[in-house]
């Protein structure tokens, strides 16, 4: 059975014993902002998340969150430490390199969905495709297997404003899955959404990670975190495990 591990600021991470390649693996990573006086946003990171896993972050405003996702999106480099990404060394990327991992390999979810009101659903899903190149008709069908997938198969023409709150999270988890990432990578997914699109977007997700999906969940809703496997803590840039 495949781990996730958050080890203590004074150990680098363990090889694993049964040859699985980490889908993140972060060894004793920081962040420091070089304003006067030098902001330390992340602090000697040590992360496992194994294929297949389901993990949260959770923490209050200000405790670095927002950087975590950043790196872990390769959307920021850390100023020290390694960050592996299915076993990729991120440093040694050049910023192309980078976003083409990016684009390959983490699907991103956010509190704000980022549809386009004057597009339909189907729509809205193949523009995550739109800089790739690929055929027009092999867009359109990954659309339709990605929304099905999510079970919005009946709402292809729909435009977004006819969809739920929910509905319209599922579709923008959707686009996400489009490329097949190895790492869904959510900040808040269900932060605009009433009790009840909230349990129908976890039950979502409960069943991408049951397909084998990786997941990782950046949240300050402890009924959120509380659906993950597994949680971590983030204070003052610093991760804890969550017994």
């Amino acid at each position: 059975m495949t781990t996730i591990e958050v080890l203590p600021t004074s150990g680098a991470p363990e090889p694993a014993d049964d040859g699985v390649t980490p889908v993140v693996l972060l060894d004793d990573v920081g962040r420091v902002f070089p304003t006067d006086p030098p902001v330390e946003a992340l602090r000697s990171i040590h992360l496992r998340v194994d294929p297949g896993e389901y993990v949260a972050i959770i923490g209050p405003s200000g405790s670095g969150k927002s950087t975590l996702l950043n790196v872990l999106g390769l959307l920021d480099r850390p100023t020290s430490g390694t960050y592996l990404l299915d076993g990729i060394d991120t440093a040694s990327l050049g910023d192309r390199a980078r976003a083409a991992e990016r684009g390959r390999r983490i699907g991103f979810v956010f509190q704000s969905f980022h549809l386009l009101s004057y597009r339909t659903v189907e729509e809205n899903v193949m523009l995550s495709e739109l800089y790739l190149a690929t055929p027009r008709k092999d867009r359109r069908r990954r659309a339709i297997e990605a929304l099905e997938r999510v079970g919005l198969g009946h709402r292809l023409g729909f435009a977004p404003i006819r969809l739920s709150g929910g509905e319209r999270q599922r579709v923008a988890i959707a686009r996400a899955l489009l490329g097949g990432p190895s790492l869904l990578l959510c900040d808040e997914p269900t932060g605009n959404l009433d009790s009840a699109n909230t349990d129908s977007v976890l039950d979502l997700f409960d069943e991408l990670r049951e397909q084998g999906l990786t997941i990782l969940v950046i949240t300050h809703d402890g009924e959120v975190a509380g659906r993950a496997q597994r949680r971590v803590r983030m204070v003052d840039g610093r991760l804890t495990e969550v017994t």
